[in-house]
């Protein structure tokens, strides 16, 4: 693009209130990714494709036909695949600006070998097909991947993974959003056992748009190579649907059964709510409820943390009524045992940066930058690439009303919430994660949720009977918020409202905010 000229202006294509930037040859919009160039609207993919960078010190070779392969010289041409002076294939990979990044070269023997920075590139051949469409093909290797375009007649887009089927699953995660975006996704794997295995994983990945081609051949170049089209396509329409694991006969339980009772991988900070819950543990639906300013989120960072310090997974966070700076800070100020977002904390300068590095530079925290569409379509799509793409095994929506006011039947809050959460705790029992929900009370015909004279009860729950019904738990918060006794006014009852799990409920933790440190600690007399 040209020189800037403005940047965060409202995008007139997806509604986007501040992604869009001017230039002095067209516009760009970071939420939708549109161009516009010389008067003319289209997408990334066709533009870069039509202003495709190749680095000197990549390009090397001459295009020609791949003659043991029966590929075709104008397929070659298409990938950009060149064969140099020493016969070795070089097929080129192109970074999301279309810039020619990396080269697998393919020598005698079957050795391969990569110039340049793969790791930086899409899929091969991803540059050639914009987002979009009825079908895409992902094959396990370049010429494969090219072998099967050649079948199709050029009609429909095919990729290859990057690193063969060892790393198809990372290939895959990174270019998700990409992948997804077609109707059906038919994994062209090699016939062999690692390729089976792996066509598998990817398509748990790629669920429910993902299909498996049964291969009668070893792969789609074996295909083309014996003259085989006609098959070849006719196994590729007849890909089944995949259909992850899971009927079990019980005459197979017993060495699950025998392991003994289900145990949580991780506990909650505090201890009295463990007596309760004896818990965390996937496959649950957790929501919190309290009323406003009771400690919901300080309550959940807590709980985020502990997490963090005491597993190895990756966490996803949606705090929809907070900046990502702050949900950010916050669990920097839990690391550092300081309340960061006042004015008046003294800290130094390295201790804050190696709280970063220590907490955020983990790579296990996800955040979802709540801008533009907050829909639940949206929000579900975004919980399934926190899990699929960037394995979180943890999510935390903080709050499912803020969904609610954004649909267009917001005002019958009840039906809404019920598909909500519906939805919701079919997600957790599809993808197997534990999904923390903070829900709101109802207003109280009289009294406050302020004060400790009310005991939060499943009735008191925002909107529907859904929410108490599908979670598997249930906690709400109680605090006298008006109490004359300062420590008091800042001790929150902890309540186990609905317990799946053990059928134990009542009020079990004594909850103190240290403002000097903004922890919440746990006080032994309850």
């Amino acid at each position: 693009m040209g020189e800037a000229l403005k940047a965060h202006q409202p995008c007139p294509t997806c509604g986007s209130s501040d992604a869009l930037s001017i230039y002095s040859d067209g516009t760009f919009c970071f939420s939708c990714r549109t161009i516009t160039k010389d008067g003319m609207e289209m997408s990334i993919n066709e533009y870069t494709v039509k202003n495709a960078k190749t680095s000197s010190t990549l390009a090397r070779g001459k295009i020609q036909k791949l003659n043991k392969r029966r590929i075709t010289e104008e397929t070659c041409r298409k990938y950009g695949v060149t064969v140099d002076e020493d016969s070795k294939h070089l097929y080129p990979y192109y970074n999301q600006w279309n810039e020619h990044v990396a080269n697998k070269v393919r020598g005698k023997n079957k050795t391969f070998s990569v110039e340049g920075k793969i790791s930086d590139a899409g899929l091969f051949g991803q540059q050639l097909f914009k987002k979009g469409g009825k079908y895409i093909t992902i094959c396990e290797g370049e010429l494969d991947a090219m072998s099967a375009h050649q079948m199709f007649d050029s009609k429909w887009p095919c990729v290859s993974v990057r690193t063969g089927a060892a790393g198809a699953v990372k290939d895959v995660s990174d270019n998700y959003e990409y992948l997804m975006s077609f109707d059906n996704i038919v994994i062209c794997f090699d016939s062999d056992k690692v390729g089976a295995e792996n066509a598998k994983k990817i398509a748990e990945v790629l669920s429910p748009k993902a299909k498996i081609m049964k291969m009668r051949y070893d792969d789609a170049s074996a295909y083309l190579m014996e003259g085989k089209e006609t098959e070849f396509s006719a196994d590729w329409w007849n890909a089944d649907t995949h259909t992850p694991d899971g009927i079990v006969a019980g005459s197979e339980l017993w060495d699950v059964l025998v392991k003994g009772p289900e145990k949580s991988i991780v506990d909650y900070p505090f201890e009295s709510l463990n007596s309760m819950t004896y818990g965390i543990r996937k496959g649950e639906l957790v929501t919190i409820c309290a009323g406003t300013g009771i400690g919901k989120s300080s309550f959940l960072r807590e709980v985020i943390y502990h997490i963090f310090k005491n597993t190895d997974e990756n966490i996803g966070l949606m705090f929809m009524e907070e900046s990502v700076r702050t949900t950010a800070e916050s669990l920097m100020s839990l690391h550092m045992n300081k309340p960061l977002h006042l004015p008046n904390v003294v800290y130094e300068d390295q201790a804050y940066e190696d709280a970063f590095k220590e907490v955020l530079g983990s790579n296990r925290f996800y955040f979802f930058d709540h801008f533009g569409s907050n829909t639940i379509e949206n929000i579900i799509a975004r919980v399934r690439y926190l899990v699929r793409a960037l394995n979180c095994r943890y999510i935390v929506l903080d709050h499912i009303s803020i969904l609610v006011s954004a649909q267009d039947n917001a005002l019958d809050e009840r039906k809404t919430i019920d598909a909500c959460v519906t939805k919701l705790r079919t997600l957790v029992q599809e993808l197997g994660i534990c999904l923390f929900m903070v829900s709101h009370l109802r207003r109280p015909s009289n009294g406050s949720h302020e004060t400790n004279s009310i005991n939060v009860s499943l009735s008191d729950l925002r909107g529907s009977h859904s929410i108490g019904q599908l979670s598997d738990i249930v906690i709400g918060l109680e605090r006298n918020g008006q109490a004359d006794c300062v420590v008091e006014r800042h001790t929150t009852y902890a309540r186990v409202i609905k317990n799946r799990f053990s059928g134990l409920t009542g009020q079990c933790s004594k909850l103190y905010y240290d403002f000097g440190t903004g922890r919440i600690t746990e006080l032994e007399e309850l």
